[in-house]
């Protein structure tokens, strides 16, 4: 695959769960807890698909309009509560991600974190990833009006990485919502497939390479678009 890289990368922009945790199957569980909580019978692997968005944009999904004026606001307050009683200590991160961040940072790039989870939980993430020394910026959900497709988030970590141009950056993340959202932003973006959607899914999506996980990432970081500057071709799955 031939993708174009313009600029060199100033800064990449990670987002958290399923491509720096492994957390995709607990969120989906603490939502299909929740909602059967609130007597909503949901499919796991239906919900599974619409982790990487906030509750703004997951909850219309599976919930009328009135039913989220109703209750919304407290089913995801019970699942906030699910997910830390039952499985946050589930979480573990992916293989070699501290190892795939210290590169970043030696090689002279800004590190930003953009997650849909609230600011506390990704206080909680950033620890159990072993990477709160590595972080440059971040923002969660509580600094965007919409999440996941929207640029909202994207677009607040390049305001906090001071204005840097947006062809400067480059998104890491594991799913379509990612992508499409970094390329609103004016973005390019990485996939990882450890969040289970296919290679097919991400680079339709707009990813402009994909890799397996921040392992493979970093085994191949030299020859990724991380580091190539001109016009390359990316070895990647």
């Amino acid at each position: 695959m031939i993708s174009h890289q313009k600029h060199p990368v100033q800064a990449v922009i990670f987002d958290v769960d399923g491509t720096l945790l492994d957390s995709v199957d607990e969120h989906a569980m603490a939502w299909v807890d929740a909602f059967h909580d609130y007597g909503h019978r949901v499919c796991f692997e239906e919900v599974r698909r619409q982790i990487g968005k906030g509750g703004d944009q997951l909850m219309p999904i599976f919930m009328t309009r009135e039913e989220i004026d109703e209750y919304g606001e407290a089913l995801e307050s019970e699942r906030l509560r699910i997910m830390k009683e039952r499985y946050l200590p589930l979480i573990k991160p992916f293989r070699d991600v501290r190892a795939l961040l210290e590169r970043v940072r030696a090689d002279g790039k800004q590190i930003a974190l953009a997650s849909s989870a609230t600011r506390d939980d990704l206080a909680t993430y950033k620890r159990i990833a072993n990477i709160e020394d590595l972080v440059n910026v971040e923002t969660s959900s509580d600094d965007a009006k919409r999440s996941k497709p929207y640029p909202d988030i994207f677009q607040a970590a390049l305001d906090r990485l001071g204005g840097l141009a947006a062809d400067r950056c480059i998104a890491v993340g594991d799913t379509p919502y990612d992508a499409e959202a970094a390329a609103k932003a004016g973005m390019r973006s990485i996939g990882l497939l450890c969040g289970g959607w296919s290679a097919e899914d991400l680079k339709r999506s707009g990813c402009i390479a994909v890799y397996k996980d921040p392992a493979d990432l970093l085994a191949l970081y030299g020859v990724s678009p991380f580091a190539c500057s001109v016009y390359a071709t990316f070895p990647q799955v």
